[in-house]
């Protein structure tokens, strides 16, 4: 059988009322070709460590049209596939003036969907969503699917992705099990975007996504001395290099509207190459990809959409660190000063994307504080290396153990729901993942916004039974007062308000959905479940549902 020209995708990534950006991956130097409503647009090809890739510019789309679409690579049709059993790939663009709709979570392993699969990793709440939906009962379709990171994992490898590492070099020797290198990468991401069902819901819906730790390794950048004791290592310079290059490629590029793609000074190469041969970004993207690491303020992951009266803010808290001991923050200056200038009234919604909840639980929270404090020797030295052990191995690195960045945030979101950045929205809403439970908090407030912290995780990677005794546990009930005690004993402020939570925890592995109604902004939780041992075809379920209504009118822009 001779193998598809097309590797991977079609993806439909950045879309709005006139543009779309279809991703794609083929197997060798191609042009692509998208043909919508008598309509046809090109790109070349681009190479990356013998790996080629387009990203197709469509445009001049009608707002809020649906338009089917095919994909040629070389004039051949290679999309959608004959006899696949999905409905038509379509392009959909905005609406001016429709409430936005959009689906949200983080932390999906690739293994396979039989029993096997599902006794360990749960149902793939995604490919629940997207039988659901191509059996054209899924409801009215999202405007953008939100991937809040760990779409892939580098670092705690499936058997799969282990037989591909074990077929070209020796596991025996470091780093294992772990990916090492760009070709790895590759293989990771074809295992987790080439399911029948996830393809084509990818292939169907926009995608913005932004990465966490395990897309590059666990803990990443968790603190000065982590960075310093894994930057000993003879692979990890070849692992972070192929970590963040691999997601510029597969994540970052789709992200960025043509208009910012045309300001990034590596999509300037490939626009504006004309030779007849293919360009290479190898070399280039490694370049960059290690000066992104070694200068974080060399480059922006973090963007910003606004969708009419909503604003969605993607935060980069992981590459954007600062980790010097004496200035600690989960955001650097020019970070900081990005979202600070970002942060403003005058939309309907103000929904914050950051994978690391800004609002954990209260018990966790303070937990947190408190460890970050004697790590920085609050109780002398001894307990500083103590700390610093605990960091690590409980993953206590979350927005509340970097103190200093949480309430410049705090602060910042206080004054935009009392209304002090322009006109105060309906809701301010993080949305988060990476604890493997899902939850809402809502700080205790009686005037101005509402501020929410809405978690979906995992969408399929479920915590043992044993630890989701030990998180609700060491979350919630007495875990809060006793914290607080803890965290003041290291003489850690009191946090500059307080939160409470409105639902949850619960573990079942979920997808998640948020839309605004006049009622409010409407979330729910979708999770998948097998009936009569039927694991290709599990039934989409609701878990959650509930609807934050607004204190305040409508701020008018």
């Amino acid at each position: 059988m001779t193998e598809s020209p097309l590797v991977l995708g079609p993806m439909m990534r950045y879309v709005d009322e006139t543009t779309a950006s279809i991703w794609v991956e083929t197997r060798d130097t191609a042009r692509v070709a998208v043909r919508a409503g008598g309509n046809a647009w090109t790109a070349r090809t681009f190479a990356v460590h013998g790996h080629h890739y387009a990203l197709v510019e469509v445009g001049g789309l009608a707002p809020g049209s649906v338009t089917p679409y095919t994909l040629e690579i070389d004039g051949a049709a290679v999309w959608p596939e004959p006899g696949a059993g999905f409905p038509p790939p379509v392009i959909a663009t905005l609406e001016p003036d429709r409430p936005l709709r959009l689906s949200f979570g983080s932390c999906r392993t690739s293994v396979p969907h039989d029993e096997s699969g599902n006794r360990t990793h749960g149902v793939d709440a995604m490919r629940a969503y997207a039988l659901r939906m191509a059996s054209g009962d899924g409801g009215a379709r999202p405007d953008l699917m939100v991937f809040l990171g760990d779409q892939v994992y580098a670092d705690s490898t499936s058997e799969q992705m282990q037989e591909f590492i074990r077929a070209r070099r020796d596991m025996d020797e470091p780093p294992g099990k772990e990916l090492k290198d760009y070709e790895e990468y590759a293989h990771l991401y074809s295992l987790a975007w080439s399911d029948e069902a996830n393809r084509w819901l990818l292939s169907t819906l926009p995608s913005a996504m932004m990465f966490d730790d395990h897309d590059i390794r666990d803990d990443w950048n968790a603190s000065l001395s982590w960075k310093k004791k894994i930057g000993t290592t003879d692979w990890w310079h070849e692992r972070i290099v192929a970590g963040l290059a691999s997601y510029w490629v597969y994540q970052h590029l789709g992200n960025l509207s043509p208009a910012q793609r045309a300001e990034d000074r590596i999509w300037q190469k490939v626009a504006r190459h004309e030779d007849e041969a293919e360009l290479d970004l190898g070399a280039v993207l490694d370049d960059f990809a290690a000066r992104a690491d070694r200068e974080p303020a060399s480059y922006r992951w973090s963007y910003c959409r606004d969708f009419g009266e909503v604003r969605l803010l993607m935060v980069d808290s992981r590459a954007a660190r600062e980790l010097d001991p004496r200035n600690r923050s989960l955001l650097d200056e020019q970070e900081m000063a990005w979202l600070d200038s970002r942060l403003q009234g005058g939309f309907r919604h103000l929904l914050v994307g950051t994978s690391l909840p800004f609002l954990l639980p209260m018990g966790l929270h303070h937990i947190e504080s408190w460890n970050e404090a004697l790590s920085e020797g609050a109780w002398g030295k001894v307990f500083a290396w103590v700390g610093e052990k605990l960091r690590q191995a409980a993953d206590l690195e979350h927005w509340a153990a970097f103190q200093q960045s949480f309430r410049k945030v705090a602060d910042m979101v206080a004054e935009v729901a009392d209304g002090k950045r322009g006109p105060a929205p309906e809701t301010i809403t993080f949305l988060s993942g990476d604890v493997h439970f899902s939850y809402v908090s809502e700080v205790e407030r009686t005037g101005g916004s509402r501020i929410v912290q809405a978690v979906c995780s995992p969408i399929r990677n479920p915590l043992p039974r044993l630890m989701r005794s030990f998180t609700a546990v060491s979350s919630y009930g007495l875990a809060a007062p006793v914290g607080a005690l803890v965290a003041r004993s290291a003489k850690v402020p009191d946090p500059p308000f307080r939160w409470s939570r409105l639902k949850g925890p619960w573990f079942e592995n979920c997808l998640a959905f948020l839309e605004d109604t006049p009622e409010g902004l409407k979330l729910w939780w979708k999770t998948g479940v097998v009936d009569a041992g039927d694991h290709l075809h599990p039934r989409l379920e609701t878990a959650v549902e509930l609807t934050v209504s607004p204190r305040v009118p409508a701020p008018h822009r």
